[in-house]
């Protein structure tokens, strides 16, 4: 985990699936918009969000996003968001749940996954992508 995604725009990609997962992660998923495989959500990064992303670490791609590739991935899927909107969310004075609709489904990646049972530093697609988030929704469609 990376400690420098405070008060940062963070992408979300649910890799695995329901079947076997415990309640408690199950909840923690669902608190961050993922309830199902291939869906994309965002969070602002703060105590209690990164918390939650390191609770289902084992479930979940992510990395930090520029406010302008979440307006590519809104206007793409259809969704209107004025800039005002994405400056109030990034400070703190709206929540996204206010603004948009979560998750937002997506294709699974062309050429598939690497793995979805080790860590990107393992040679799979789990866990802290940085930056490198973007190339993972470009290969499912979200760019």
């Amino acid at each position: 985990m990376n400690a420098n995604l405070d008060g940062k725009l963070i992408a979300l990609v649910r890799v695995r699936g329901r079947p076997g997962t415990r309640s408690d992660i199950e909840e923690t998923l669902e608190r961050l918009n993922l309830p199902k495989i291939h869906n994309l959500s965002f969070t602002i990064g703060n105590k209690s969000s990164i918390g939650m992303i390191r609770k289902c670490d084992a479930f979940i791609t992510y990395g930090e996003i520029e406010k302008d590739t979440f307006k590519k991935i809104l206007k793409k899927k259809g969704i209107e968001i004025s800039d005002s909107d994405i400056e109030a969310i990034l400070n703190g004075k709206k929540k996204i749940k206010e603004v948009l609709k979560l998750p937002i489904r997506l294709h699974p990646p062309s050429k598939g996954f690497r793995s979805t049972k080790k860590n990107i530093k393992d040679g799979g697609d789990l866990g802290y992508r940085g930056i490198d988030i973007i190339n993972l929704l470009k290969r499912m469609g979200a760019l």
